[in-house]
C-alpha cells in the first residue's frame, strides 16, 4: 500500500470543474493583480474567521512581513518569539533590521512558552509572535495578560492554524494583527503563495493596505515605503472554492486523528509513541499530525521503505541556524525545542486518508519500532 504524505491530487479530483470555472472567469476579465475576486476573498474571509478586516497578501511570510512593519518594527527594536518554527516567522523579523530575542517551547506541546516570554521583555520588545505550531492554538490568555502588561501588541502566526479556535475565538483574532498563509500543503491552500493578515484595528488594516502596494495611495503617491505584497486574483478565485470546503476538510482531518489515536491504544503503543497534545477549551485543526519517536530518523526511514510518506517539522530551531550564528546561542539553550527537533515525526492526515490506509502506518510504525520501550522521550520532561 502506499500512503503519500499529502495527496493534493485527491483533494481536487471533485472540485475540478468548480475551481477551472473559477480560473477561467477570472482569465476572461483579464484582472489578475487584486480586484473583484481578491475583494470577494477578503470579505468571505472576515465572515468565516470572525475577523473585521482580512487582507490579501502574497504569501504567508509577507503577511508576518507586513504586519511588522504596519508596527514599525525596524533597527533597534526586539521581537521575542519560539525558537521552533518555519523559517519566516524569523526572517521576518530579521530582514526589518530587528533583533530576534528567541525562547523555548512549552514542556507538554510544541507552541511557545509564555513563562519564557515573559522573562524575556524588555523595554526595547516591539513585538511578541506567537506561532500557532500544526494547528493547535498557543496559550493565549496568558499571553495576552503579558502583552497587555508590558503594552506590546502580539501578532499571531496562524500560518497553520486556519479554523483552530481557542475558548471560542479563532486563530488571528485575539492579537492585534494575525498572519496567515495559503501555501498549497496548507488546509486551506492556494495553488502558489497566497497569505492574509487580519485585524480588528482599523488603523492597522489601513497600513497594511498601503503598505501591500508600495505605500501608494493614490496611485504614483507614495507617503510610506512599502512593497510589493498584493495578491493575485487567479489565487484568491481558487480560494474562494476551496473555502467552501474548509470546514468539512478540517472535520475528516479532525476524525482521522481521532482514528489514530484509537489505533495507537489498540497497538499497545502508549508511552512508546507521544501523540498530539489537546486541550480543553481548544480546536485542533491538524494541518500536521506530529507524534514523538525514539530513533526518528530509523523509524522514518522503515516507513519510507513501507511506501509511508512522513515529514519532519523541524529538524534545526532557529538558534542553531548557521545564518543566525550570530545571536550567539549554542546547542544546550533551548532544550525543549531541540528534543522536538530530535524526536517529531508528522504523519499522514489529509482529509482524504482512508481508513485502511491509517491502520497500515500504524501497524508498520509498530514494525519500525520493535522493541522500544515506553519512557525514552523527553516530550513531558525536557527541562
Amino acid at each position: 500500500m502506499k500512503v503519500p504524505m499529502l495527496d493534493l491530487h485527491a483533494q481536487y479530483a471533485p472540485i475540478r470543474e468548480q475551481v477551472l470555472e473559477a480560473v477561467t472567469r477570472v482569465c476572461d476579465s483579464q484582472r489578475f493583480i487584486m480586484g473583484p475576486e481578491v475583494e470577494s476573498l477578503e470579505a468571505e474571509l472576515e465572515a468565516a474567521l470572525g475577523a473585521k478586516h482580512a487582507i490579501g497578501v502574497s504569501s504567508g511570510t509577507d503577511a508576518l512581513l507586513v504586519a511588522l512593519m504596519a508596527l514599525g518594527v525596524g533597527p533597534g527594536d526586539e521581537v521575542v518569539t519560539t525558537t521552533y518554527s518555519f523559517f519566516a516567522t524569523i526572517g521576518a523579523i530579521s530582514r526589518l533590521g530587528a533583533q530576534p530575542v528567541l525562547v523555548d517551547i512549552e514542556a507538554d506541546g510544541f507552541n511557545i512558552d509564555p513563562a519564557a516570554v515573559h522573562a524575556a521583555i524588555t523595554p526595547r520588545t516591539k513585538a511578541i509572535i506567537p506561532v500557532h505550531l500544526f494547528g493547535l492554538m498557543a496559550e493565549m490568555d496568558a499571553l495576552t495578560a503579558i502583552a497587555q502588561a508590558a503594552q506590546v501588541p502580539l501578532v499571531e502566526d496562524a500560518a497553520q492554524a486556519i479554523g483552530a479556535e481557542y475558548r471560542g475565538r479563532g486563530a488571528g483574532t485575539i492579537g492585534l494583527l494575525g498572519c496567515f498563509s495559503f501555501f498549497p500543503s496548507k488546509n486551506l491552500g492556494a495553488f502558489g503563495d497566497a497569505g492574509l493578515v487580519t485585524t480588528h484595528d482599523d488603523t492597522m488594516a489601513a497600513r497594511v493596505r498601503l503598505l501591500r502596494t508600495h505605500g501608494a495611495k493614490p496611485q504614483y503617491y507614495h507617503s510610506v515605503i512599502g512593497g510589493n505584497f498584493r495578491l493575485d486574483a487567479l489565487q484568491a478565485a481558487v480560494l474562494r472554492v476551496k473555502q467552501r470546503y474548509l470546514a468539512d476538510w478540517t472535520t475528516a482531518r479532525q476524525r482521522n486523528a481521532d482514528r489514530y489515536r484509537q489505533l495507537f491504544q489498540a497497538a499497545d503503543l502508549d508511552g512508546v509513541v507521544g501523540l498530539p497534545l489537546e486541550r480543553a477549551g481548544q480546536t485542533h485543526i491538524y494541518n500536521q499530525f506530529v507524534v514523538r519517536l525514539p530513533d526518528r530518523d530509523g523509524v522514518r526511514a522503515k516507513l519510507e521503505a513501507d511506501g509511508i510518506g512522513t515529514a519532519v517539522y523541524y529538524p534545526v530551531p532557529f538558534h542553531l541556524q548557521e545564518c543566525l550564528a550570530s545571536l550567539g546561542l549554542r546547542e544546550g539553550s533551548f532544550p525543549r525545542a531541540e528534543a522536538a527537533a530530535r524526536e517529531s515525526l508528522a504523519l499522514p492526515i489529509y482529509p482524504e486518508l482512508t481508513e485502511d490506509q491509517q491502520a497500515y502506518v500504524v501497524a508498520s510504525l509498530k514494525r519500525a519500532l520493535g522493541k522500544a520501550k515506553p519512557g525514552v522521550l523527553s516530550h513531558a520532561g525536557a527541562a
